[in-house]
């Protein structure tokens, strides 16, 4: 079988710690991909993920690619940010800024590639995808073969952040923004990111 072109070889995620700008001078990061590639193969109907018509608007559609993604929590930190489980189709006809969302786990990877090989593919409704960020699943650090996974998931999305565990999250509904740099750096991006009139001109 011939092999088809696939980003997630060719697009690793930078090492950790190497960013060291400071957060005045900080930048959210370029897109590796900006619109889906020629040759790029669909995923089974099963692993797509669906999309619906959307009423209203958000600032930034954060979207889960699987059931317990986090994609609540973090629209609960963006200013004009919704969540929702699917590729949203506005009605309006407009192109929506889409954040999609997965858990550092072996399902939640492998549906944030099945959902980033159904955008690459062309397959998935017309969006403005920012990246793609992994939330940690469980306290402490994440095992090296699913930090390497996710590496790979994550070179297949415009951009990829990697987010630390929430204590706090586990015992109320707190929506102040975590102390970790890796969530002030991350929402520092989006709101660039969303505010940009420039982000989705290319598609």
């Amino acid at each position: 079988m011939q092999q088809s072109l696939n980003p997630w070889i060719t697009h690793p995620a930078p090492a950790d710690g190497a960013d060291t700008a400071a957060p005045e001078a900080h930048e959210p990061p370029e897109a590796v991909i900006s619109e889906p590639l020629r040759g790029m193969v669909e995923p089974d109907a099963a692993d797509r993920l669906a999309r619906r018509t959307v009423a209203g608007s958000a600032a930034l559609w954060v979207t889960g690619a699987h059931g317990g993604s986090g994609e609540s929590r973090i629209a609960d930190l963006i200013g004009g940010g919704r969540a929702t489980h699917c590729w949203p189709v506005l009605q309006d006809g407009s192109k929506p800024r889409v954040l999609l969302v997965c858990r550092a786990d072996i399902r939640g990877l492998t549906a944030a590639q099945s959902a980033l090989m159904q955008w690459a593919s062309g397959a998935a409704p017309a969006v403005d995808l920012l990246g793609l960020a992994v939330l940690a699943d469980a306290p402490g650090k994440t095992p090296k073969p699913l930090r390497d996974f996710a590496a790979i998931v994550g070179g297949g999305a415009p951009r990829y952040w990697t987010l630390p565990w929430v204590e706090a999250w586990r015992h109320g509904d707190s929506t102040t923004l975590p102390a970790a740099r890796e969530y002030q750096r991350f929402i520092t991006d989006l709101a660039a990111l969303a505010t940009d009139t420039t982000t989705g001109t290319t598609h």
